[in-house]
């Protein structure tokens, strides 16, 4: 029997377009909320900002490769942990922050921040960790990965719709507001489509290998989860802002994880796996957490701009 290490998932070119333009839409339905303003809050939020970016593209990816040291995964398994930990913060965050009272101010600056800052440290982070772990290097050196061409494709995936529906918004604010809450379920939906199509594509394969993974992605969820809040405490932040950027860091792109996969790793079995299954555990962990702060005795009012710094 091939191992999950061997095992090459079937997603055609033609899959792979629709995953792109889901993803793309995605984005675009992210930024045509998003304003000039959610930029400049960073000055309003210096410290609040800073943690969430420390937290969701450095301390995670470290602890991500602790982790990995620690439990020694299959290689593919690594590589994909990795990898979801290089990615952005996911498009449903700002609606989980909102929903735990976080500040969803914050979340909104974080999500956009975190996916323009995503075009070089996406990348980036992968490139470094997984060079430093040598089963997981390997992996690399097969597949001669090109760190100028992931540049590119994430360039293409993330700043160009970002950057588009950006202009959309300053010139048609009024289409903008009507057609965000459309763009935002049919997006997801179409989304949640493709990545269906992945899994009954893979199903056996999904069957076989799925319990393999289940606990490895819910303790690398966990830890992502418990390290924006801890980043918080560091900073010595509001609850609000704790909130925030835990759920920023613990809801990540998997979406942009999975292209990526089937672009540059030919669906890599274990990578696919890992990132298709925390693509549905951290909405089922986001939404059980952020409903749990929701109804929290002890909960702080979220109001825009409620804290000084």
């Amino acid at each position: 029997m091939e191992t999950i290490d061997q095992v090459t998932l079937n997603f055609s070119e033609a899959k792979l377009f629709y995953l792109n333009i889901s993803l793309g839409l995605i984005m675009f339905g992210v930024a045509i909320n998003l304003k000039l303003e959610d930029f400049i809050r960073i000055l309003k939020y210096p410290r609040s900002v800073v943690a969430g970016i420390i937290s969701q593209f450095f301390v995670l990816p470290a602890l991500t490769f602790l982790l990995i040291m620690l439990i020694q995964p299959r290689p593919s398994f690594a590589l994909g942990m990795m990898l979801v930990a290089a990615c952005p913060g996911g498009n449903i965050s700002n609606f989980m922050s909102a929903m735990a009272r976080g500040n969803t101010a914050l979340s909104v600056s974080l999500t956009a921040v975190s996916s323009s800052l995503a075009i070089i440290m996406t990348p980036l982070n992968l490139t470094i960790w997984a060079s430093l772990y040598p089963p997981t290097a390997n992996i690399l050196t097969e597949v001669s990965l090109d760190f100028w061409q992931l540049l590119k494709t994430i360039t293409m995936l993330l700043l160009l719709p970002i950057a588009a529906g950006m202009l959309l918004r300053k010139f048609k604010p009024k289409f903008c507001d009507r057609m965000h809450p459309i763009m935002h379920y049919v997006s997801i939906f179409i989304f949640a489509v493709i990545v269906l199509m992945a899994f009954s594509a893979n199903f056996s394969l999904f069957l076989e290998y799925i319990h393999l993974v289940i606990l490895l992605v819910l303790a690398h969820n966990a830890v992502a989860l418990i390290t924006g809040y801890q980043i918080g405490v560091l900073f010595r932040l509001d609850q609000t802002d704790k909130r925030s950027i835990a759920i920023e860091t613990g809801i990540q792109n998997s979406g942009l994880g999975l292209i990526l996969i089937f672009s540059f790793f030919d669906g890599l079995g274990g990578m696919a796996i890992v990132a298709a299954w925390w693509g549905i555990w951290h909405i089922i962990s986001g939404l059980c957490l952020s409903y749990f702060w929701s109804r929290s005795e002890r909960m702080i009012p979220a109001e825009v701009g409620d804290s000084k710094r």
